[in-house]
């Protein structure tokens, strides 16, 4: 190998440290930034104990996750593992739920953009932000942009500014150096206070706590790209440790300084919290960050739902038909189904425009637990465990449950609840369809085989009816 290839192959690699701030950074989008605000006003101020418990059902998943890639790299990852331990109707599943919990969180920041678009423009239906959103996502995603990488990164430093400019701000209003605050601060003491919906109100808000930690996944499938392999566990233990305070801190602020009731799932929490008659321009600024930051965690699934189609196709778990690119360039049949599914988003903005958020990202949290449990599921039966890991596993699974059934408890999630489930049972089926069909295509083949070959002994046989054997040698029989 070569000193350039040797050097290109080193660039790749990436430090424990570096796949924990991409992580943080990638991590961080919609879910946060407006999810915070529907599962503060469902779950009171006790919900910053569903973001820590959250956390760690997150760590169980993204470790058994790398501990797997780290043993065996695998191309398709999660849904390849899942096929491994299961059989192919197992990776199946999963990379249908993968691909439809993705489209659905596509969905659910779509609708959150057009939310904090209409901040700016309140009169503008939902609808028109949504679909104007979306087709500039499917354009960019339609003519590629190779320096789009560069411009991820760029937007998660925006991010992660946007936080620290939040922290600062929000420690000055308290502190009081900043005046004219819109909410009179108060730290929530009592228990009436921290629970007012009580055990159940923090049972339902528990998905979304979950909701805010999507995309680990996608980092468990980068660490193979670290130096040292064995060091994924730790980066996902730095990078969990950093998101959950990150939560803790900057929603327990937002909890000190905007009461319970003005929350709502129409506006982010930490506008709300910089509401000052000394900085009107704060709030716009933040804002704006807002839905940079959303549209580019927004953008990353569109391409990562055009991925998993194009290798669903390519598996023959989809039909043909959306692996093929036109001009061998252009993934047109895999973004035109994408695009079908983001006309769904808008309708339900169109005729659902107060509650669709709340609908889609419920929907989105569960198929997106629904993967995370199949990751759970098939470490199992892959991995070599011992009884700590078997308690981790199981701990896992019961944290990925209580998020589940909690949607039960609430009327604003409950329809997302059947949603997914409709979701799953469509899948079922199809893969159920899918397996059978491939059975008796193999069966067919294996009997054309034995056809084949049994009319080539007997054509044999009638060849050599003329030929008498000595030895090794035929010879042809006089005729009489």
């Amino acid at each position: 190998m070569s000193k350039a290839s040797t050097r290109s192959t080193e660039e790749k690699k990436l430090k424990w440290w570096q796949l924990s701030l991409l992580g943080v950074a990638g991590t961080i989008g919609t879910g946060y930034f407006l999810g915070s605000s529907l599962a503060i006003s469902i779950g009171g101020p006790a919900v910053l104990l569903a973001y820590v418990f959250a956390a760690l059902g997150t760590y169980v998943v993204f470790d058994a996750l790398a501990r797997m890639t780290s043993d065996h790299p695998e191309q398709g990852s999660f849904r390849s593992y899942a096929k491994k331990a299961f059989g192919s109707w197992a990776g199946f599943a999963s990379g249908w739920m993968y691909w439809f919990s993705e489209l659905l969180i596509m969905g659910s920041q779509l609708t959150a953009l057009s939310i904090f678009s209409r901040f700016w423009f309140p009169s503008v239906p939902l609808w028109i932000f949504a679909a104007g959103f979306g087709i500039l996502g499917l354009c960019i995603v339609f003519f590629g942009n190779k320096g789009f990488d560069r411009v991820e990164n760029v937007l998660a430093i925006i991010k992660i500014a946007a936080i620290i400019m939040f922290l600062v701000i929000a420690v000055a209003l308290l502190a009081g150096w900043i005046g004219g605050t819109k909410y009179e601060h108060k730290v929530p003491m009592d228990m009436e206070t921290i629970f007012p919906k009580g055990g159940i109100g923090l049972w339902s808000a528990f998905l979304f706590a979950f909701y805010a930690y999507g995309g680990i996944e996608v980092l468990g499938i980068m660490s193979y790209r670290l130096q040292k392999p064995e060091d994924a566990p730790k980066a996902g233990k730095v990078m969990l440790i950093a998101l959950s305070t990150v939560y803790v801190v900057s929603i327990g602020l937002t909890l000190v300084m905007v009461p319970l009731k003005a929350f709502n799932p129409k506006e982010s929490p930490f506008v709300l919290a910089l509401s000052s008659d000394h900085l009107a321009f704060v709030p716009h600024l933040f804002n704006g960050v807002l839905i940079v930051a959303g549209f580019s965690t927004m953008t990353a699934s569109l391409y990562a739902v055009t991925s998993m189609i194009i290798t669903l196709a390519q598996e023959r778990d989809a039909p043909q038909l959306f692996s093929r690119k036109w001009k061998k360039k252009y993934p047109l049949s895999a973004l035109s189904l994408i695009g079908c599914g983001l006309i769904g988003t808008i309708i339900m903005s169109l005729l659902l425009p107060g509650k669709v958020y709340e609908y889609i990202t419920t929907a989105a949290g569960l198929m997106l637990l629904y993967n995370w449990s199949f990751i759970l599921l098939s470490s199992g039966r892959l991995l070599k465990s011992g009884k700590f890991d078997y308690v981790k596993r199981w701990i896992g699974l019961l944290l990925i449950a209580t998020a589940i059934t909690g949607t039960l408890f609430h009327t604003l999630s409950r329809p997302g609840f059947y949603i997914s489930l409709l979701l799953v049972s469509l899948i079922a089926i199809s893969d159920v369809i899918v397996q059978r069909t491939r059975k008796k295509k193999s069966t067919t083949k294996t009997s054309n085989t034995l056809t084949e070959e049994e009319d080539e002994d007997e054509h044999v046989a009638k060849d050599l009816s003329g030929y008498h054997s000595t030895g090794i040698r035929l010879r042809k029989k006089k005729q009489t």
